[in-house]
């Protein structure tokens, strides 16, 4: 496939159209069922968790966070952070929570974090708002278990910036101990030739400076990535994952790769609130061993 870059743009537009590539449904059909799964779930999780809503996380409108606690609060818990997708442009965290059940039944929190989408958001002051909302949960919940990043699409992006965060500006050292990348774009250059850009106006400068694959940091002891992608994404989307992961390793992380089958771009993300789904069960496990 080479570099996505090198296509022509039409060809482009194709690699990162998510909902074309998808088996069950056509185009925007998969799109809507999306959201509407994702809703549910977390209209779901919100009626079965101890939760706080709407926590300022900054002084912006959209500098928020949604807790969803576990059952004992009292004592030091794993948090997860999950940062949503949308490729910078649509959904929230109101719709972000429906991986909470299986989680907070393990005795661990999630936070479903909010961030100013394009066109109020420009990149630069996403990546800069999911970094602010990781220190503040460290400065929050100084005593957890560790926290554990979680994006889909553009959140894996995010999640990937976020492990590439230099902390001495921010007061605080978090204390990451893994991080679960799911269909992410790494290289964010190829975006600059599709639609996608229209709402974002990255220039080539803004989409080197945001893109994990150009700022791979040294490796963090003790810190666990998971690089995934689904069967049914697309060729550009398995080349980002397989490249960024392998970039991360060159680089001393501790990585694993996985190509998860029968799953599209949307429903790989979706499955987390099953208990018995791959992801949920290898997020388990990376939650527990560590």
């Amino acid at each position: 496939a080479g570099s996505g870059a090198a296509a022509a743009p039409q060809e482009l537009s194709v690699q990162y159209s998510p909902s074309r590539w998808a088996r069950r449904l056509r185009g925007d059909a998969v799109v809507q069922a999306h959201l509407e799964a994702t809703a549910a779930g977390t209209q779901r999780a919100r009626a079965g968790a101890q939760t706080a809503l709407h926590v300022p996380y900054g002084d912006g409108d959209g500098e928020r966070l949604d807790i969803y606690l576990p059952a004992d609060p009292s004592g030091a818990f794993p948090v997860l952070v999950y940062i949503h997708g949308g490729y910078w442009q649509c959904l929230s965290k109101d719709e972000s929570g429906f991986a909470a059940p299986p989680l907070v039944s393990r005795g661990v929190a999630l936070v479903a974090v909010g961030y100013d989408t394009a066109p109020k958001g420009h990149m630069d002051a996403m990546v800069l708002q999911v970094r602010r909302s990781v220190a503040f949960l460290a400065k929050r919940y100084p005593g957890t278990r560790g926290m554990y990043l979680c994006g889909h699409s553009a959140g894996a992006q995010l999640a990937a910036m976020v492990l590439a965060t230099d902390w001495t500006e921010y007061g605080v050292t978090p204390d990451i101990r893994g991080a679960v990348l799911v269909s992410g774009v790494y290289d964010l250059e190829p975006i600059l030739h599709t639609y996608v850009n229209d709402a974002l106006g990255m220039t080539r400068e803004v989409a080197q400076r945001n893109s994990p694959m150009l700022c791979v940091p040294p490796a963090a002891a003790g810190c666990e990535v998971l690089v995934a992608v689904a069967e049914h994404d697309s060729p550009e989307f398995h080349r980002q994952s397989r490249e960024y992961g392998q970039a991360l390793r060159t680089a001393g992380w501790s990585v694993s790769l996985l190509d998860l089958a029968s799953v599209d771009h949307f429903d790989i993300i979706e499955k987390l609130s099953e208990e018995s789904y791959v992801l949920t069960q290898v997020g388990a496990d990376l939650l527990s061993s560590l």
